[in-house]
């Protein structure tokens, strides 16, 4: 079966101020597209076609760079939407908050750890939190990689995922990745991050 692009459970519009409508519509509609487009031709008549993303990033190394450079941004892509959703002004709460203040002292100490790794990635990448051998931990990737693939820096089951690609924010931001990366917290789904979380355990 091919791989298609996930549908958006909430509008366009719906992630304003703190992400644009424009930015959402190119980035979901063109550049997610392209990644499911390339990645179904990446692996159109080789094993991978009957495989889950999950199975191609685990094993990512055994295939071409287009299925890597594809795949990775499809499955990363799906995942940024899902846990992004309207400002509600909610936060953590509960095992997943628990798990926050073990591993990073309190949620405004993780906050800024996930900042400057997300900051500090040079380029194109993203930003991970990340269920490691039973804990959460901060990683970043270059390009489309994530924590899933067997060439990553730091393996492990990523639950939420920041898109520091400049596609992801410039027409909004500029220049100004610092300003995004705070705005994330606005619209960050905690539900969906929770539920990514006790997925994992």
């Amino acid at each position: 079966m091919a791989f298609e692009l996930p549908k958006l459970k909430y509008a366009y519009t719906a992630l304003e101020p703190h992400i644009d409508a424009r930015t959402m519509e190119i980035h979901h509609s063109k550049h997610h597209q392209a990644y499911v487009t390339n990645l179904n031709n990446a692996i159109a008549g080789t094993d991978a076609e009957h495989l889950s993303i999950e199975e191609i990033c685990k094993n990512i190394s055994k295939y071409a760079m287009p299925v890597r450079n594809n795949g990775g941004g499809h499955f990363n892509h799906s995942l940024f939407w899902s846990i992004l959703g309207p400002s509600t002004g909610n936060e953590p709460e509960g095992e997943l908050l628990a798990a926050i203040n073990a591993a990073f002292t309190s949620l405004a100490d993780f906050k800024s750890q996930f900042a400057a790794a997300a900051t500090g990635r040079f380029g194109s990448g993203w930003a991970w939190l990340v269920k490691k051998d039973g804990k959460l931990v901060i990683s970043s990737t270059p390009n489309q990689d994530n924590p899933l693939m067997d060439v990553a820096d730091v393996k492990g089951t990523p639950i939420l995922g920041l898109d520091v690609w400049e596609h992801a924010y410039y027409l909004h931001y500029q220049n100004r990745r610092p300003d995004y990366i705070t705005a994330f917290w606005n619209v960050v789904n905690w539900g969906e991050v929770a539920k990514r979380f006790k997925a994992s355990q």
